[in-house]
């Protein structure tokens, strides 16, 4: 597979985790450092590790949390680093995700995730 087809891949693996509400392998994912950020929708900035880990703990585990339908992901990369831009729709909210994820030995990890409201039809 090419680098991109791996961070494509990696991205997938972010929201099955996500939907799967499997914490076990949302934290797997994120680099185990604690430079880490997310931004969730309408949330201030995270900063950390824990922080980041402690906010998809409490995401996964809302029982009447919606799932995320995602489409039309793009990567750029600059260096090791993958930049991967997504759609998500989330309880028929349209948002824009960007997803930061740098090569290490085991693959692509995330650094930082955003994620935020765009426009319908935009």
């Amino acid at each position: 597979m090419s680098d991109a087809d791996d961070a494509l891949t990696a991205n997938e693996a972010f929201y099955r985790a996500f939907n799967q509400r499997d914490i076990a392998l949302m934290t797997a994912l994120w680099v185990a450092s604690e430079d880490v950020t997310c931004i969730h929708p309408g949330w201030n900035a995270l900063e950390g590790r824990e922080r980041v880990l402690d906010s998809w703990r409490a995401i996964l585990g809302n029982p009447s949390q919606s799932r995320i339908v995602t489409g039309g992901a793009t990567v750029s990369f600059r260096g090791d680093v993958a930049i991967v831009l997504c759609r998500e729709l989330v309880g028929g909210s349209p948002l824009i995700a960007t997803n930061v994820f740098v090569r290490e030995s085991e693959g692509w990890k995330l650094l930082h995730h955003q994620s935020g409201p765009v426009a319908s039809g935009a």
